[in-house]
């Protein structure tokens, strides 16, 4: 995968763009980035955000290494796997996407 492979399967995923980097968030602060991709030009890392405020590089890897997984899921070689909980912050995040959209207002 290359950068943007990786960003638009992170923005279909649930993912959103917070401070320039595809981002997750808390259920109950939607607004604030608790697990984010920094996409850099040649490696690609997880970061996590500490109790202290604090960005922690929890894994990465090179984007030669990285491989999309056929049946949708999680990209392998990134080391998303390593954080706990990783796909159920993911849907949590898709489906407030989803319903978002649907309670917007109709556009005229």
């Amino acid at each position: 995968m290359d950068k943007d492979a990786l960003a638009s399967w992170a923005l279909t995923n649930g993912w959103r763009l917070i401070a320039g980097h595809p981002s997750l968030t808390k259920p109950s602060a939607p607004n604030e980035a608790i697990v984010r991709l920094v996409l850099k030009a040649t490696v690609a890392n997880v970061e996590a955000k500490k109790p202290a405020g604090k960005w922690e590089k929890v894994a990465g890897a090179p984007y030669a290494q990285i491989e999309s997984d056929p049946d949708g899921g999680l990209p392998r070689g990134l080391g998303l796997e390593a954080i706990p909980s990783i796909g159920m912050l993911m849907q949590e995040n898709k489906d407030r996407m989803v319903f978002a959209r649907m309670t917007a207002p109709a556009r005229p």
